[in-house]
């Protein structure tokens, strides 16, 4: 009898394992199935492309917009690969990522944008952390320098554009580059780079922010003095609102300071943007939010504004990040798991061979000048593949996935 007994518990807990195993299957069916999809759409992308004239969106007439060297989303398709051959092990994608790499070693010379960050961190940067071949060290230090020059001690930010009718424009976007200089001050023991790193962060979080964590996009300095001369949008709906990407870009940055200085002021910063995103009671139940948080009522009637599939990957990169340093960290977590749920979901993951051979459909880069509108975007995929590396390695996914 007794043998009978622990037989009987023996085939329970043995059925039980198998149902727990083939339920953690199901469960991360989405995550697989996203990883094939990438795996394919950039084989085809890196055989269709050339190097140096990089994909980035697509017209409304369904032709590919590409990016030459000088554009600010260069890097993020050589970013992409790296991320992919990461993800994936396919080696083939790390063959085409140095390829579309190296190809952008003339960015060296490039000193008119804050953009270096993106540009060749993303591209270089991505190639030094996986490879460590000093090949691509010589860039990445004449990029930083470039970066570097660009902040201005008086006004303790730096500089966004060299364009428009601004005096001294910074935008909120210029907090991700931040990551650039952090590295490269590491790196090649330039101290005054995370000076200017940190004191750019803290400055940015004095005068974008207002008083419900939500961020304006532009903020006009005086250069001689450092006062603030105006605050309000270049991509937003009005000077007022909540550009959805900039919330985006403002959670990532502060998570990414924090990471890189343990100063809690850009820990707790984090977390008020979190909240503000998290809680806002226009995000959509998808959680994929429109291209502004204040499109709504008469401005969208029917609900139907495009959404931002770029600004949910972001959001969904620093609340990973954000997740692991605090004790309330599942919620994040839990809130970006959900993020990526739904964006390989069959409403924003293409299906492979379509979309041009980007990953993600339904982005919005400019709505108000009706430039790239409801389209794939190289970053919105570049933020997505990086987001669900991070998720990877919180849930403890080996990588490459077999």
């Amino acid at each position: 009898m007794k043998k009978r007994f622990n037989a009987i518990i023996t085939a329970f807990i043995l059925l039980a394992s198998v149902a727990a195993q083939a339920q953690a299957s199901t469960s991360k069916d989405w995550f697989r199935h996203a990883i094939i999809t990438i795996q394919e759409q950039l084989t085809r992308a890196a055989a269709t492309y050339t190097p140096g004239q990089n994909p980035r969106s697509v017209n409304p007439n369904g032709t590919v917009r590409l990016a030459p060297k000088t554009d600010w989303t260069t890097g993020f398709f050589p970013g992409s690969l790296w991320y992919g051959y990461e993800l994936t092990g396919n080696k083939d994608l790390a063959t085409a990522a140095q390829r579309f790499t190296l190809a952008l070693d003339s960015i060296r010379y490039v000193t008119k944008t804050h953009d270096l960050g993106f540009m060749l961190y993303c591209s270089y940067g991505n190639a030094w952390r996986i490879t460590k071949d000093k090949e691509y060290l010589p860039v990445l230090k004449e990029g930083a320098e470039h970066l570097f020059e660009r902040f201005n001690p008086k006004t303790g930010v730096i500089r966004s554009w060299d364009f428009g009718p601004w005096k001294y424009p910074v935008i909120i976007d210029n907090m991700m580059n931040l990551e650039y200089l952090y590295w490269a001050g590491a790196q090649f023991n330039k101290q005054q780079y995370t000076n200017a790193a940190n004191t750019h962060a803290l400055t940015t979080m004095k005068n974008h922010y207002r008083k419900d964590y939500s961020s304006y996009h532009v903020v006009d300095y005086d250069p001689a003095t450092g006062k603030v001369l105006s605050k309000g949008t270049h991509q937003g709906l009005t000077d007022e609102s909540a550009w959805a990407r900039g919330q985006a870009w403002g959670l990532y940055g502060y998570i990414m300071c924090y990471n890189n200085s343990a100063n809690p002021q850009f820990l707790q910063q984090a977390q008020h943007i979190a909240q503000f995103i998290m809680t806002h009671p226009r995000m959509p139940k998808n959680k994929i939010p429109v291209w502004d948080f204040d499109v709504h009522n008469a401005l969208d009637p029917d609900g139907r504004a495009p959404r931002d599939a770029s600004a949910a990957a972001v959001i969904a990169c620093g609340l990973l990040d954000l997740s692991t340093r605090v004790k309330d960290g599942k919620k994040y977590a839990d809130y970006a798991e959900e993020i990526l749920k739904n964006l390989s979901s069959d409403d924003f993951l293409a299906k492979p061979g379509e979309n041009h051979f980007f990953i993600l459909r339904h982005s919005v880069g400019a709505f108000l000048y009706n430039s790239e509108v409801d389209t794939p975007l190289d970053y919105a995929d570049y933020y997505y593949l990086e987001a669900l590396k991070k998720y990877a390695a919180l849930n403890k996914i080996k990588l490459p996935l077999q």
